[in-house]
């Protein structure tokens, strides 16, 4: 069974990503100098029994290598970097023929060490080697939390750990020319989801919110890496649920249907879009009032982003038009004005989340940022967020008119700030009622 097996070196490419990151691990070093900087990618998750979930290395890892392989872990130290990876195992060992997790026969090839130093262009020890490098004397932080083995090799230091934790993330706040080009191709892959679901509408008529996800999916692996978070595919007042994930109930005519999905690239950078449609393909009076006002929130958010303005302006520019079009619909118990107000914020019953969030590898990014950094700091050219207000009418909100009950709307896109004002990366996907009206009927022919 060990005899008569060839081997083989591929030759790869250097991979575009890799003077990008090299580049941010030059930064990263700067800010911790005489420090040893520790990286895991994570390993494995189980799913069930011995049914794992497929790999995603910690975001944070990859981008500052872009490794995407299991089990690695990248060490800055003095400014030199070196990544320790699994490779493939040798055909004398028993892992190679008998592991359902790492053999070659079970799982399929893993690159060798050379392999994944000539794609990243990065120098690539053997894991093996890891734990000697670690037991070494050196002021150490780690990026705890990925893997727990890495984790138990070295004494942790909550406060250190924790500011290296914050920089990683800060570190990816402003992105470089090579991200903003994955995001785009996210939103792109991800308008080309859209269109696939809707060219599906008499089967999404037929089986509802899982054959829409599914639609969907298969878009995503087929030219991405895989969803960059679960699908929402929110039917009637299901898209009252802010994250409903459950996907299994009917699409029903004469209803609303909010979908919000966004698929992660093969770089592992995702897209976050929301588009609410009628299911009918075209919007009732009332759906277009009520669409509009969440549209025309969504503008003023969008108009409202340039550097050097609060992160919070998008949310503000956003709440401002809704508070008033609440009280004109006669919902407040207050003047808008008032419902502004800190003190108050009562129009949050209907629209319960914040507008904005930072994008890239993360859904979510950039999620252990310092708040003078992040949410209470000023935007920059190169940060790429969301903006997406919604309104929301329970089933059992006994405050709101029986006609509103039931209906939620949330329109989102993904804005670049750029040095003049911004950009909208997911604008090939209609927002005006009109045109989405005309694109679904182009759509389903």
């Amino acid at each position: 069974m060990r005899e008569g097996w060839g081997d083989r070196e591929l030759d790869l490419p250097r991979q575009p990503v890799a003077d990008w990151s090299a580049a941010r691990r030059s930064r990263l070093a700067e800010m911790f100098p005489g420090e040893r900087l520790v990286l895991p990618a994570g390993g494995f998750k189980v799913r069930n029994n011995d049914c794992d979930y497929p790999f995603r290395a910690d975001s944070a890892h990859v981008h500052l290598s872009g490794n995407q392989t299991s089990d690695a872990v990248l060490v800055v130290e003095d400014g030199e970097s070196v990544l320790y990876a699994r490779p493939r195992s040798s055909r004398q060992t028993d892992e190679f023929f008998r592991d359902r997790r790492y053999g070659e026969l079970w799982a399929g090839r893993r690159p060798s060490l050379k392999e994944i130093s000539d794609s990243l262009g990065l120098e690539v020890r053997h894991l093996g080697d890891l734990d000697e490098r670690l037991r070494s004397s050196a002021k150490t932080r780690v990026h705890r939390g990925i893997d727990a083995t890495v984790d138990e090799s070295v004494s942790a230091d909550g406060a250190r750990d924790l500011e290296l934790a914050r920089v990683l993330s800060e570190l990816r706040l402003v992105k470089d020319p090579w991200e903003v080009a994955q995001l785009q191709e996210a939103c792109d892959i991800t308008a080309l989801g859209f269109e696939d679901s809707v060219r599906d509408w008499e089967q999404v008529l037929e089986h509802g919110e899982r054959w829409l996800e599914g639609t969907f999916f298969r878009q995503a692996r087929a030219q991405g890496n895989d969803l960059g978070y679960h699908s929402i595919v929110a039917g009637g007042s299901h898209a009252t649920t802010l994250h409903w994930n459950d996907n299994d109930g009917p699409v029903t005519p004469g209803r609303l249907i909010l979908l919000d999905m966004g698929v992660e690239a093969r770089s592992l950078y995702t897209a976050d879009v929301t588009r609410t449609l009628p299911v009918d393909g075209t919007f009732t009076p009332l759906q277009r009032d009520l669409y509009t006002i969440v549209l025309t929130a969504q503008q003023a958010g969008i108009d409202a982003i340039r550097p050097g303005v609060p992160f919070e302006a998008a949310h503000d520019a956003a709440m401002h038009v809704i508070a008033h079009a609440l009280e004109d619909l006669g919902l407040l118990p207050v003047s808008a004005e008032e419902a502004l107000s800190p003190d108050s914020k009562v129009y949050t019953r209907w629209t319960l989340h914040s507008t904005s969030h930072m994008l890239g590898l993360d859904v979510h990014d950039c999620a252990a940022a310092a708040p003078e950094h992040y949410k209470q700091g000023d935007l920059e050219a190169g940060m790429v967020l969301t903006v997406e207000p919604g309104l929301y009418f329970q089933e059992d909100d006994l405050l709101v008119p029986e006609e509103l009950r039931g209906v939620g709307i949330r329109i989102e896109d993904d804005i670049l700030v750029t040095d003049d004002g911004s950009e909208n990366l997911s604008a090939s996907l209609p927002r005006e009622p009109g045109a989405v009206e005309d694109w679904m009927a182009g759509l389903r022919g």
